[in-house]
């Protein structure tokens, strides 16, 4: 099921250099925070996925409920003249990686479980 992430990853890509948007400066902090929103979803649902509790409907309304939030959360601040947007940042910044060191424990376990499987030689008879 991995290549469907990868697939979605190389067409994004693809379609964002096709398009040649740019960004206007006074949306970068909009758009970066939804971004980091966005990678904290993508990041928590492949730990789901390994953890093998991964619900699509949930990592969708994810998804977008939070890239929302953290962008209104940045422009309530910027209307505010505060920077609340880096409360989003530090929330999905600890969260991803969390989720990273989460997915990188659970690879390291299966890892040495096959390795265990392939040293381990049943005994002759």
């Amino acid at each position: 099921m991995i290549w469907l992430p990868v697939i979605g990853l190389v067409l994004g890509v693809g379609i964002g250099f096709a398009t040649n948007v740019d960004i206007p400066v006074a949306y970068s902090s909009y758009l970066s925070i939804a971004i980091l929103a966005a990678l904290d979803t993508v990041f928590g649902g492949v730990r789901a996925s390994l953890e093998k509790s991964f619900d699509g409907a949930v990592f969708i309304s994810g998804f977008f409920f939070n890239t929302l939030v953290a962008a209104l959360l940045a422009y309530i601040g910027v209307q505010l003249g505060v920077d609340l947007y880096l409360a989003a940042v530090v929330a999905f910044g600890v969260r991803l990686f969390q989720n990273i060191a989460v997915i990188r424990r659970i690879a390291f376990h299966k890892m040495g479980q096959k390795r265990n499987k392939e040293i381990s030689v049943p005994p002759r008879t």
